[in-house]
């Protein structure tokens, strides 16, 4: 669908605007509120200042979304394919309205509380939900394409956690008798490359399901939920690129300081470790077409790091916290988008 059809559409079809508004705000919550993780290590191991960081993340974003997905939209294929809206336009606009708007009030409680939620997986379960309650079952859901949503998680707790301990054990190996002076000035340099690549892999990433949230949203308004392969036109790559890098470049700093500063203290080095584990996570992931959370990966890299220096430098309450609010995204926000687009279509 090009532009021109698009606005074609749009003024044919109200609940298609709130829809493409809906899926704007959310991708600007997601660079808003999720893009932090990215950078939070360069930022508490002193390797960025804050406002430098975000303002960095929101460009490597930009490029992330744009540059991945004309390579490989596998991400926003699996989002696409994953749940049925299909039915009539207005229920099926409706019910993912309804599901965007309960992932964005699911967003931004997180951030007010300065926990690092997986948006990924507030917009797997609200849509999850939303369609479940549309199609009045099961048949909702797409159990071939929602199981790499569960290899995603193990993939994002296991080798986030594994190569995290890993990548810090050689570095310490490799560079163990080298000069520290020098060794501070080339973590630096290495810390601010591993936080630019780590926010393009989270473009890369997030920004492809977004993109298939969009493409949903596209087809059914035209009355088509029947197609499983598109190209994904230019235009929406670099709209949802635009909009996330704004997120990011609003702020963030409620969530940089729950990730990289209240739960480990790190030096440069280990800074790097973290993000390099992270990046060889997400790249994974992105190029199998895995939906992975890049919050749980930064974070379980993380605490990777952590535990190979000892099991008691990781503040554990705090990662309590969030394993708590991990567990209680997939239920809690599933019923959310489940029960607001039950009271969508019955109110619109």
């Amino acid at each position: 669908m090009s532009i021109i059809e698009l606005f074609n559409y749009i003024f044919s079809n109200v609940t298609l605007i709130f829809t493409i508004l809906l899926t704007l705000i959310v991708v600007f919550v997601n660079g808003w509120t999720d893009a932090p993780n990215a950078i939070a290590t360069c930022v508490s191991t002193r390797a960025m200042k804050p406002r430098a960081a975000i303002y960095m993340a929101a460009i490597f974003n930009f490029l992330g979304v744009f540059f991945m997905t004309m390579i490989n939209s596998t991400v926003a294929h699996t989002i696409y394919k994953m749940v049925d809206f299909r039915g009539s336009v207005h229920d099926s606009l409706t019910a993912l309205c309804a599901a965007l708007v309960g992932i964005v009030i699911w967003a931004v409680a997180a951030w007010w509380f300065g926990i690092p939620t997986s948006e990924s997986h507030a917009l797997i379960a609200g849509l999850s939900g939303a369609a479940i309650a549309l199609q009045g079952g099961l048949s909702g859901i797409n159990g071939a394409e929602w199981i790499k949503v569960i290899y995603g998680l193990v993939l994002s707790l296991v080798m986030g956690f594994g190569l995290g301990f890993i990548v810090v054990k050689v570095i310490e190996l490799i560079f163990k008798n080298y000069d520290r002076r020098k060794a501070f000035v080339l973590f630096k340099n290495a810390q601010i490359a591993s936080g630019a690549g780590m926010a393009f892999m989270h473009g890369a990433q997030d920004g492809q399901k977004f993109i298939g949230v969009f493409m949903i949203g596209m087809f059914l308004a035209k009355g088509d939920g029947t197609t499983m392969e598109f190209q994904i036109p230019i235009w929406i790559m670099i709209i949802c690129s635009l909009i996330m890098a704004f997120g990011t470049s609003i702020g963030g700093y409620r969530i940089i300081k729950s990730v990289g500063i209240d739960m480990v203290n790190f030096e440069k080095y280990q800074g790097f470790s973290a993000d390099l584990a992270a990046i060889s996570c997400v790249l994974t992931a992105s190029i199998y077409g895995l939906p992975v959370s890049t919050t749980h990966i930064k974070t379980t890299a993380i605490m990777g790091v952590g535990s190979a220096k000892s099991i008691f430098s990781v503040n554990w309450r705090i990662v309590r916290s969030m394993v708590f609010t991990w567990l209680l995204t997939f239920p809690g926000c599933g019923l959310v988008g489940y029960f607001m687009a039950t009271i969508f279509i019955k109110l619109f």
